[in-house]
Parts: C-alpha cells; sequence; structure tokens
C-alpha cells in the first residue's frame, strides 16, 4: 500500500546469511590455496576468490585482496554475460583480459555462473589466481619495459568457455600448455583454480535449496542496504572537504621523465559520499605501467577504505554506491585502449593512485587516512626463473616474497611490516626462506630491515628490509624486477616524514657492489648476488609527539640508531645501548623536544 513503510530487516537472518556467505568465499579460497601448484599461490597468497549475485554486484568476498576484487570482477561477468547470454550449469569461462574489466594478464580469472536446477542464473562465482607464467615475451607476469600489448606477448582471454557441461575445451588447455614455460605448474593451477569455483557452485546450490532462491535474494538486497548505511555514517564522521594530491612514478623504460599522477579527492560528510577525480592525469603510456579500468578504480577505493579506518563497514556493492570515482578512456590511471600493456597494473602505478588518496583523506581529516606506503617492486619481490639441475635441468618461474615490508603510518598504528603494497593491504604473504630454497634452486643469504629508514612520525612507516640471494649450485638465475620508488619515496601525513627509497644492487665474486637500474633483468651466475632494498613507509603525525616508550622500543630492536632517537624523536635515554639497563630520562626528552620544536 501506498505510504507504508519498507518490512523491517531480519537483523538475525542477515547476519546468519552473511556469514553462511563469507564461509563459502573461505572455502573457495582454503581450496585454491591448498591445491595451488606454484609459490605465488601457495605461499605467497596471490589470488581471490568472490561472490557475485546474478546482476553482477560483489557480494562477498572474504579474505581477498583489494586490487583484484573492489572493481573488476563486475565488469568481467558481464562481460561473460554479454558474450554467452545463454548460461548453462557446468560452464565456466577463462578470462584474463585487461580491457575488459581484469587486472593484468597474468591475473587469470575462472567464472562459474551457478545456475539453479530450473535452469536460472542465481549467482557468479569468481576465483583469480596470479600465475607464475602466462606467456610473456620473457619469463615473468610484470613487463614494465614494454611498448604494448604485442611486445609483451601474454596470452589474452576474453570470457573465453574453457568448460562445457563440467568437461574442459581441450583447445584452450593446449594452447596454455603450449605457450606457458611452466605448463605442468599452469595445469595444478588450473585445476586447483576450477576446484575453487567449484567448491562454491556447490556450496551456493545447497544454500539455495535450504533456504529458498527468493530468501537469498532478499537476503542480498538488505545486506546491500545495511553496507550503504554503514559506509555513510562512516564517512559522516569525517569533515567535509576537498583536497588536490600528486604523485609520480619513477622514469621507466618508455617513460624517461616519469608518469605524474593527480587525484582530487572530495568528501562529503553530509551527503555521506567521497568522489575521487583522476580524468586530469596523462593518456596511456608506451610502458607496461598502464592500468586497468578494474585497477584505476580499485586503487582509489582501497585508500578509502584503509583511510576511514572503520572496519565495521562490509566491503561490497552497497557500500560502493557511497564512493564515486571518476576515470576516462584513454587513460594511464582510467580505461585502457589496446594494445596499450597493462603488464603490470596490479602494483606501480595503481600505488601512485592510493597513496595521495589516502594521504588526501589524512589532510582533509585529521585523525583519518594514512601516510604513503612504500612504493614496490624491487628484486626481494622479482620473479625468478632457470633451469633446474636438481630436476634433471626443468625450466622453473615464479614470483618470490623474500624481504618487502612498506607498510604506512595510520593515526592509531605504526606501519603494517610486510603489508608488501598499498593494493592488497597486507593479504599476500612474505616467503619461508627455507621454502623458497626447497623450491628453487637460490640460496637466500640474508634477510633483514635496515635501520633509519621508517617514515618518522608520531606513527612511523615501517623501515626498509634489505634481502641478498643468487643462484645455487650449477645454475643461472634470472630475476626480473619493476622497481618504483628508486627516487620518489612514500610521503608522510600530517607531520610525517618520507620513509626509505628502494634499490637494487649486484654484487660480483670479487665482492663489490654494482648498482643496477629500477627496471632490469639481472642474469646471475653462481658466486654472484642480487642486493634489494624495499621501500619504507611514510609516518603519520609528527616525531616528535611519537610515544617515548615506542622510540625505546625501535631502539632496542634496532630498527633506528641512537642518533635518530635523538635528533628526529628528541629521545634521551639512561643507561647502556647493549643491555637491558637502557631507559627513558622523561625531563630530559621533554626538554630537548620543546627546543627541537622551537628550532624548527
Amino acid at each position: 500500500m501506498h505510504g507504508q513503510s519498507p518490512p523491517r530487516r531480519d537483523g538475525v537472518k542477515t547476519a546468519i546469511l552473511a556469514s553462511r556467505f563469507e564461509s563459502i568465499a573461505r572455502k573457495m579460497q582454503n581450496t585454491l590455496f591448498r591445491t595451488a601448484r606454484s609459490g605465488i599461490l601457495n605461499t605467497a597468497h596471490d589470488f581471490s576468490c568472490v561472490i557475485l549475485t546474478a546482476d553482477c554486484r560483489l557480494l562477498a568476498a572474504a579474505e581477498s585482496l583489494p586490487s583484484h576484487t573492489l572493481v573488476g570482477p563486475d565488469i568481467m561477468c558481464r562481460t561473460v554475460k554479454d558474450y554467452h547470454p545463454d548460461l548453462k550449469a557446468g560452464d565456466c569461462f577463462l578470462h584474463n583480459s585487461p580491457y575488459e574489466g581484469n587486472s593484468h594478464a597474468a591475473d587469470h580469472c575462472l567464472i562459474a555462473p551457478v545456475v539453479d536446477d530450473q535452469g536460472v542464473l542465481r549467482f557468479f562465482v569468481l576465483a583469480k589466481a596470479h600465475q607464475a607464467d602466462c606467456g610473456n615475451s620473457r619469463p615473468t607476469t610484470y613487463l614494465g619495459d614494454v611498448a604494448d600489448l604485442y611486445e609483451e606477448g601474454a596470452l589474452i582471454f576474453s570470457a573465453a568457455r574453457v568448460q562445457t557441461a563440467y568437461k574442459d575445451n581441450q583447445d584452450i588447455i593446449r594452447m596454455c600448455r603450449a605457450r606457458i614455460r611452466v605448463p605442468e605448474q599452469w595445469w595444478g593451477d588450473y585445476l586447483a583454480t576450477l576446484g575453487s569455483v567449484r567448491i562454491g557452485e556447490r556450496e551456493l546450490l545447497e544454500l539455495g535449496r535450504s533456504f529458498g532462491w527468493g530468501e537469498l535474494e532478499t537476503y542480498a538486497e538488505a545486506w546491500f542496504d545495511y553496507s550503504e548505511e554503514k559506509m555513510a555514517e562512516a564517512i559522516s564522521r569525517l569533515p567535509s572537504g576537498r583536497r588536490v594530491m600528486e604523485s609520480a612514478h619513477d622514469p621507466f623504460p618508455g617513460v624517461p621523465v616519469g608518469i605524474p599522477v593527480r587525484v582530487d579527492v572530495v568528501i562529503d560528510a553530509e551527503a555521506g559520499r567521497i568522489g575521487v577525480d583522476l580524468t586530469d592525469n596523462p593518456d596511456c603510456q608506451p610502458c607496461g605501467l598502464n592500468l586497468t579500468e578494474g585497477t584505476s578504480m580499485s586503487a582509489a577505493m582501497v585508500a578509502i577504505y584503509n583511510g576511514l579506518i572503520d572496519h565495521t563497514v562490509p566491503v561490497n556493492a552497497g557500500s560502493f554506491r557511497r564512493i564515486d570515482v571518476k576515470v576516462r578512456e584513454n587513460c594511464c590511471v582510467g580505461i585502457p585502449k589496446h594494445p596499450f600493456s597493462c603488464s603490470v597494473a596490479t602494483t606501480n602505478l595503481a600505488d601512485r593512485v592510493s597513496n595521495p588518496v589516502q594521504r588526501a583523506i589524512a589532510e582533509i581529516a585529521p585523525g583519518f587516512g594514512m601516510a604513503e606506503t612504500g612504493p614496490i617492486q624491487p628484486p626481494g619481490m622479482g620473479v625468478i626463473s632457470g633451469l633446474d639441475p636438481r630436476n634433471e635441468n626443468e625450466p622453473f618461474v615464479n614470483q618470490i616474497h623474500v624481504a618487502v615490508t612498506g607498510g604506512a603510518g595510520t593515526p592509531v598504528t605504526d606501519g603494517f611490516l610486510s603489508i608488501i603494497h598499498a593494493g592488497n593491504a597486507g593479504m599476500c604473504r612474505i616467503d619461508c626462506i627455507e621454502v623458497d630454497e626447497l623450491h628453487h634452486p637460490i640460496i637466500i643469504k640474508s634477510r633483514c630491515l635496515v635501520p633509519d629508514t621508517e617514515g618518522a612520525g608520531s606513527f612511523r612507516g615501517a623501515p626498509s628490509a634489505r634481502a641478498e640471494f643468487g643462484p645455487a649450485e650449477d645454475c643461472t638465475l634470472k630475476v626480473l624486477y619493476t622497481a618504483d620508488g628508486t627516487i620518489t619515496p612514500a610521503l608522510g601525513a600530517q607531520g610525517g616524514t618520507a620513509g626509505g627509497k628502494s634499490r637494487a644492487q649486484k654484487r660480483e665474486r670479487d665482492g663489490s657492489l654494482t648498482d643496477l637500474p629500477p627496471c632490469h633483468g639481472a642474469v646471475l651466475e653462481p658466486g654472484e648476488w642480487i642486493v634489494s632494498y624495499s621501500s619504507g613507509g611514510g609516518g603519520y603525525g609528527a616525531p616528535l609527539r611519537r610515544d617515548p616508550e615506542r622510540v625505546l622500543h625501535d631502539l632496542r630492536e634496532g630498527w633506528i640508531t641512537p642518533e635518530r632517537a635523538r635528533s628526529i624523536y628528541g629521545l634521551v635515554t639512561t643507561g647502556a645501548a647493549d643491555d637491558d639497563s637502557l631507559g627513558i630520562d622523561r625531563a630530559a626528552t621533554e626538554a630537548l623536544r620543546m627546543t627541537l620544536t622551537t628550532s624548527t
């Protein structure tokens, strides 16, 4: 009846079903994690599993990478529907096209429609898995120094039907096995990803039969509405304002002066909305750094979710309604134009969008937002390849995550030490040295944190990490990496300072060190080593306001030197630095901080 209020939301049922959907997404993830063959999946956890409604809205993502999932799965599922309007049970589609919603060609997505017993499409399940090799012209999935897609060389699949009636399309399988350098490894990862989506499909069909499909549709709308309300409430706690922030990717092959990035951020607390305009940026560039539509929008959105400091807001299509991200076609941080390459679209330039957005929130709303997270990818997260003499010279290719830190200071915490980078929000994992050495013929000589590389602040950024590694036995090791942050560091916010810069070196057989370019393919013979320095994270707030106990902790850990503790943080200590007697002279610390504040 006209004028009646809408029916009351059943909070208990909504909570129960929210938990059930999340548990299904987690089952998908556990399946992929426990059965994948490559280290990038079963060690680094570089994959994501999501559930979408039949009209392609993100419903559940569990612990997935934001750069994979915030925007992109919706576009990809719409692409599947456009190309295959008559979806049937048992269908599955392989999709990795950067021009139709995906992140970059290395992220192979398997998309399965969930079709009920009457043949009605009810949901989609999608699993995205980063491949160790995807057919690129060189053995890496990150080619920053290529002019276009053709030089990149990746196999591109646009909603290709890889299964019909639960049976593989052998034409596509043969194509992948013929082109990918490690076909058995790819095949194992394909089966793991396929198992993930089939587990999700099975669980959703059971859930629909138990609760009824109409009940699940009602739940989805109620969950989206609740999520939108929570997002509006979170934004309403911020002050309204606008900031235009700038960042820049370092000079690279194809872009000798680098790539400037400009973000225009508007918070409208009264309306409960946040807008990010990315349209005032350069066109697509002749390199592999261009973003896709999914990674451009996701990069801005992950910064917003991080910057709100309200982790009770569900991340789904409901809360997305309160975010407006403007992108344009043929823009390096927008919608790419074929055949520009997007090989590195999940990381480098994407972080140059996320970082100024989260810093803009910090400047508009003190007590919210974040400083900048350290840029990547140094050799410590490069792609290694070669022939393994321990295994009859079988080829190996894999991305490692040996030593990467970079966490940004926030209004309430120090930088997340092992976040790796802004776009994955800490969902990927640092490798176990012993596991890497078992999987591949490499020796990791050392891994440590680098003193005095943290962005100083009331809450500091994470310090840089250093790693040194090289080939084992009679093996030639190739290490390809695409490092940003060698010139432009992660900046601080609200008076915090910048983090340390990344760099790469080669240790020759005689022990001497040679500086390496930021985008490079190093070839190491036995007795040669590569040395990787990751970027430190920016600090949040004035360093002289940092809790002296926190400064003392970092000093005891060796993360900062006594000179930095005194000159940057104004800490005066008592006792010896090399034993348990080290303490704080509080009166002298307060006096020194007053002096340093006056002098600045």
